[in-house]
């Protein structure tokens, strides 16, 4: 959690506005938002995505797991108890990022090419990116991490108005260098391919870049727009051996156990009416030897 509690410290100068993404998603912004509002009083605007979590995996959810730094953004911020999203990695990309249902955008599979307007697995020309709509506002527009919603060198995220860009413009599934070459990926720095230093781990590469742009943006009076889309904990997962060893017994009670213990601690957090059961385990993973 080093690098979480580092950009952490960055924000405590900027401004967090999601009633500004809830605008942004419903309404695109045009050139004369930057007259209606002046420079000092547009708020910085972060948003920050996990890739395939469960809803119970933040601590501030009622995991087991630490997440002490966006816990700490819960508690001093708002926490949302109802969030959809399409059930995949790229359409819902698609729609965080235009404000459209999927099939709106052009993604309403994943990146392959259907011969469908709705699934040619790339962002069309009718919708409009964050970015697309907060640039010509005069906001800075910066993104580091997993782009996934269009993989040729024309559909990468500086396509669609990210001014800086730093990550994977294709699919994740890799959190060191090796096996990052084993999955056939490659990272970009703005329109180009740069490698993945050896002693690295992806969640921390993404995360510095963050650090990095945000503070160069603190350098203009400009607004910025950054979007920090990690790969984690995306399938299949590689943790540092220092957090293997952290939850190496933590699971051992099984599944079922700390899928109760969640679901009693968010009760506690009122997440979860008292009223509410549990859903049946699936006979499959109780015959398949879960505890």
């Amino acid at each position: 959690m080093r690098t979480y509690c580092s950009f952490i410290r960055c924000l405590r100068t900027s401004t967090i506005s999601l009633t500004m993404v809830a605008v942004l998603l419903n309404t695109h912004l045009s050139p004369s938002f930057a007259q209606t509002a002046p420079a000092t009083k547009r708020p910085n605007i972060i948003i920050m995505l996990a890739d395939d979590m469960g809803y119970s995996d933040l601590g501030c959810y009622g995991s087991e797991i630490h997440t002490p730094n966006l816990d700490s953004l819960a508690q001093h911020g708002l926490r949302f108890t109802q969030f959809y999203n399409t059930g995949r990695c790229c359409p819902t990309r698609a729609a965080l990022l235009t404000g459209l249902y999927q099939h709106q955008a052009g993604v309403g599979h994943m990146v392959g090419d259907h011969g469908l307007p709705s699934y040619q697995g790339y962002l069309n020309e009718h919708c409009v990116t964050i970015a697309e709509a907060l640039r010509p506002a005069g906001y800075q527009t910066l993104m580091s991490g997993k782009w996934h919603v269009g993989s040729a060198a024309d559909k990468w995220p500086r396509q669609r108005g990210f001014q800086r860009y730093f990550g994977c413009p294709t699919g994740g599934g890799f959190y060191f260098a090796e096996t990052m070459r084993w999955r056939g990926r490659s990272l970009a720095l703005d329109d180009a391919e740069t490698p993945f230093p050896d002693e690295k781990y992806i969640t921390d590469l993404f995360t510095d870049y963050a650090i990095q742009f945000v503070q160069q943006a603190h350098e203009s009076d400009a607004p910025f727009f950054l979007y920090l889309a990690h790969i984690a904990p995306h399938w299949p997962l590689q943790a540092k051996p220092q957090d293997i060893e952290k939850y190496r017994d933590r699971y051992s009670a099984g599944w079922n156990a700390i899928r109760n213990a969640r679901f009693e601690k968010q009760k506690q957090l009122g997440l979860i009416s008292e009223p509410w059961s549990l859903s049946e385990v699936d006979s499959q993973a109780v015959q398949a030897g879960t505890n």
